[in-house]
């Protein structure tokens, strides 16, 4: 509830497309732009196919192919016109690999061979690889902003260390994620030199806090103010540091 979702109202809703997974209805009431409800897993993939458009590499019998953009094109055509939008907002990508993990259930990946019953291991293997294709077709759309929200968990070890991790089923997408995405945000509550809470979003790494970050334009300060409007437009126009400044601080134990 820090107000993830409603970052979109921080973008211009004429070239914004929302891609509603989470029902968010509220926080985002009274939203003059475009949005598309998802509810399955198949209109997921569906959609981001025809977003994406098709791709070369894949065969005919395969998600994202041109037989499968031939197949479901004219069903989004009617409604949606995909060469207006600058910006895509997915929210949220933690619903997204519950909605793909429901239907990986009934997949045959999911049954024993040998027993006919299911089989754990098949499902996570199967929801790891249709995440990972989901993600990698969104995010080549060119010349598009593609953000996905999700939720953070906070996790604590033996130790009493505590790790940040995106809150998605299964462990391969989250491991991979951010090898994907060419910024990884963190959205949270700071306090300041005086005492007072403020909403940030941290945007490197290392940092304090230990979040999950990543600025791959070598743009970003460590914390930049909670507008993903004005985020993009710095990405876009900023000035870009030395990248062997801006990630590395030499020392003893560098390599």
């Amino acid at each position: 509830k820090i107000g993830k979702t409603s970052l979109l109202w921080t973008m211009d809703p004429g070239t914004t497309l929302f891609v509603d997974l989470e029902a968010g209805g509220l926080s985002v009431q009274g939203w003059p732009g475009d949005s598309v409800e998802v509810r399955t897993w198949e209109l997921a993939r569906d959609l981001a196919c025809f977003l994406g458009g098709p791709n070369p590499a894949m065969r005919a019998d395969q998600n994202y192919s041109q037989a499968h953009y031939d197949a479901i094109a004219d069903t989004f055509h009617a409604g949606m016109h995909p060469g207006k939008y600058k910006t895509i907002f997915v929210d949220s990508i933690t619903v997204a690999s519950r909605l793909c993990f429901q239907w990986g259930t009934g997949q045959p990946e999911a049954f024993s061979e040998k027993t006919g019953k299911p089989d754990v291991r098949g499902t996570y293997g199967l929801l790891g690889r249709e995440m990972i294709a989901w993600l990698t077709q969104l995010q080549h759309i060119k010349d598009r902003n593609i953000w996905f929200v999700g939720l953070l968990d906070a996790k604590k070890d033996d130790f009493g260390r505590i790790t940040h991790e995106p809150q998605i089923e299964g462990s391969k997408t989250g491991l991979e994620l951010p090898g994907i995405m060419d910024q990884v945000v963190t959205m949270t509550e700071l306090v300041s030199e005086d005492g007072k809470p403020f909403r940030a979003f941290v945007c490197t790494r290392p940092n304090p806090w230990g979040y999950p970050a990543g600025d791959r334009s070598c743009k970003l300060e460590q914390t930049e103010p909670p507008h993903l409007g004005q985020l993009m437009e710095k990405i876009k126009t900023g000035e870009k540091r030395n990248p062997a400044e801006y990630f590395y601080t030499l020392g003893d134990n560098n390599e």
